[in-house]
C-alpha cells in the first residue's frame, strides 16, 4: 500500500470537522536533520556511560590503594620494635594470609557408642568408641601397650615426683588490689542470683577458682561460727557481714585448725617429661601417636606442654575441674602470653585438647568421673544442691553422669573447647568437667598430654613463629597437616 493510501485511510478514521496533518518522520516533525540530533544524542548517552565507566575505575583505584595503606599500617605494627628492620626479618605478607587458612581437624563423634577404627602404629588397628557428645569423648583401649606403661612409669620415678598441690596459695588480697575490686565488688560478683545474700553454693564457687582448700557445705558452717561472720544465724551472708571478711578468711581459718590432705583440691604427686628430641624413644613415640589420633599439626602438638605423669596414693583424688579456663579478652593463654606481649592478671592454660592414658589398672575407685557429660543444660549454680556437691570426686563420685574406669593402656580424650565454625578454637565445653574418683585400695598411675592452641589465631601464630628454630622456606609447613594424618585410612567407622 502507498503513502498516500496508508494517509487516506487514517484521515477516514479521524473525527469530520477536525483539520489533520499527513503524518511524517521524527525528524521531520521537529524540522530538524535527521543526521544532525538523532546522531548527537546518541553521543550523549555513550559519553555518559564513558565518563560513570571512568568514575568507577577511579574509585576503585582509590580503594585498592587505601586497603594496601592500611594492610601495610597494620604490619607495622605488628612487625618487632626497632630503628630498622633487617629484611630478612619481615614475613612476607603472603605468610600471615596462609596462617589465617589454618583449619583445625575435629573428629566426629556421631553418636554415643560409635566406633571407628583407627590406625595409629604400623600393622595394628585400634578401635576408637564414643563415650559422649558434650564434651566429645573417645576411649582407646590398648593406645599404650604394657612395656610402654611401665617405662613412663619408670622414667617419672627415676626423675622425681612432687606434691601436685601445697597447702593454700597466698596472694589473694594482692589479687584483689592489682584488680582494684572493692568489698562490694566482691560481693555483687559471688550474688550469682542478684537477691543481695551470698549462699553457701555460691561461696563454694567462688573458693575453688583457684586451688586451695577443698570447701564443703559443713567447713562453712563451722567457719561462720568460728568467725562470728553470720551474725544472724539463718546461714547467709549479708553484704554488711561479708564486708568483715577478708578474701583468704576461710582458708586461713582452716589453716589454723589444720589441714588434712584430703581437704585439698587435689591429693597427688607428679612430674613432667620432655618428650622433644632426645628424649626418651617411647616418650617421642607417644606424642607421634597423638599427633596421628587428633589429626592435628605436628608443629601444635611440638610446642604444647611435655607430658605430665600423676601418682595417686590410696585415698588420692581430684575434684571437679576444667583443664582450661575461658578466654576473655583481658585474658592471656600461658603458652602465648609473651609473644602476645601483654599484660594481664588473668592467665589461662588453653588446653585446646586433654588426652588422658591410664598407666595401670586400679584395684578400687580411682576412675574418672565426668558430672554433667550429655547433660541438656550447664547450670554452675544446679552443681551444688541441698547439700550434693556433684564437684566433690570423694563423696558423690557415684552420681555423675559417666566414669571411665583405669584399666593400663586406655586412653582417653576430649576437646576442653568448642569450634568457632571457621576452623579454629572457639568458645569452653563447659560439658568438659571430670575429676578424678577418690582411690579406695592400690595406687592408680595416669599421664596427660595436653595440646595448647590459643583461642586468638594471630597470638597462636606470633607465638610459632617466635618459638620456632626452622629455616625460613621451612615455615610453611609449621602450621600445615602432616600428610600422613590427612590419609582417609587413619579413622575409619565400624
Amino acid at each position: 500500500m502507498s503513502d498516500n493510501q496508508e494517509n487516506t485511510d487514517t484521515e477516514d478514521t479521524t473525527a469530520p470537522g477536525r483539520a489533520t496533518l499527513p503524518l511524517r518522520p521524527p525528524c521531520e516533525r521537529l524540522s530538524c536533520h535527521k543526521s544532525s540530533v538523532c546522531s548527537r544524542s546518541y553521543f550523549v548517552v555513550v559519553m555518559v556511560f564513558f565518563h560513570v565507566y571512568i568514575i568507577n575505575v577511579i574509585g576503585l583505584l582509590f580503594y585498592v590503594h587505601y586497603s594496601s595503606g592500611q594492610d601495610d599500617h597494620t604490619r607495622s605494627h605488628d612487625a618487632p620494635s626497632g630503628d630498622q628492620q633487617r629484611p630478612e626479618a619481615q614475613r612476607p605478607p603472603s605468610k600471615a594470609e596462609f596462617l589465617r587458612d589454618v583449619s583445625l581437624t575435629r573428629i566426629e563423634g556421631i553418636r554415643v557408642g560409635h566406633v571407628q577404627k583407627v590406625s595409629l602404629v604400623p600393622d595394628k588397628v585400634h578401635e576408637m568408641r564414643t563415650l559422649s557428645l558434650k564434651p566429645l569423648l573417645f576411649e582407646i583401649p590398648g593406645f599404650l601397650s604394657e612395656d610402654e606403661c611401665r617405662v613412663v612409669m619408670q622414667l617419672a620415678q627415676l626423675k622425681g615426683l612432687m606434691e601436685s598441690q601445697l597447702m593454700v596459695q597466698d596472694g589473694q588480697e594482692e589479687l584483689a588490689k592489682e584488680l582494684n575490686l572493692s568489698p562490694d565488688d566482691i560481693f555483687n560478683l559471688l550474688d550469682i542470683n542478684q537477691d543481695g545474700q551470698l549462699q553457701l553454693h555460691e561461696i563454694l564457687t567462688h573458693s575453688r577458682v583457684r586451688d586451695g582448700i577443698w570447701l564443703t557445705p559443713e567447713n562453712l558452717r563451722e567457719i561462720y561460727a568460728g568467725l562470728k561472720a553470720d551474725k544472724d544465724g539463718n546461714g547467709l551472708l549479708s553484704l554488711e557481714e561479708f564486708r568483715l571478711l577478708s578474701n583468704d578468711a576461710f582458708q586461713r581459718f582452716l589453716l589454723q585448725r589444720g589441714v588434712k590432705r584430703s581437704q585439698l583440691v587435689r591429693n597427688s604427686r607428679h612430674t613432667w617429661l620432655y618428650q622433644g628430641k632426645g628424649a626418651h624413644q617411647v616418650l617421642q613415640d607417644i606424642k607421634a601417636r597423638v599427633t596421628r589420633l587428633t589429626q592435628l599439626p605436628s608443629s601444635l602438638v611440638d610446642l604444647s606442654e611435655p607430658l605430665q605423669v600423676v601418682r595417686y596414693e590410696e585415698g588420692g583424688h581430684y575434684h571437679a575441674h576444667h583443664d582450661s579456663g575461658p578466654v576473655y579478652p583481658e585474658t592471656a593463654c600461658t603458652h602465648t602470653r609473651l609473644a602476645a606481649n601483654t599484660s594481664t592478671p588473668f592467665e589461662t592454660s588453653c588446653r585446646y585438647i586433654t588426652v588422658l592414658f591410664y598407666l595401670n589398672s586400679v584395684e578400687g575407685g580411682g576412675e574418672t568421673a565426668f558430672p554433667v557429660a550429655d547433660n541438656r543444660t550447664y547450670d554452675e549454680v544446679s552443681l551444688i544442691q541441698n547439700d550434693v556437691d556433684l564437684l566433690d570426686t570423694r563423696r558423690n563420685c557415684d552420681k555423675s553422669n559417666l566414669r571411665v574406669k583405669p584399666t593400663k593402656g586406655t586412653a582417653v580424650f576430649w576437646y576442653n573447647y568448642l569450634s568457632d565454625g571457621r576452623g579454629w578454637v572457639g568458645e569452653q565445653d563447659e560439658y568438659a568437667l571430670h575429676g578424678g574418683c577418690v582411690v579406695t585400695h592400690g595406687t592408680k598411675w595416669v599421664a596427660n598430654k595436653w595440646i595448647n592452641i590459643d583461642p586468638d589465631y594471630q597470638r597462636q601464630a606470633r607465638y610459632q613463629q617466635l618459638v620456632s628454630q626452622q629455616p625460613e622456606d621451612e615455615d610453611d609447613e609449621g602450621l600445615t597437616l602432616n600428610p600422613d594424618t590427612q590419609s582417609s585410612d587413619i579413622h575409619q567407622d565400624l
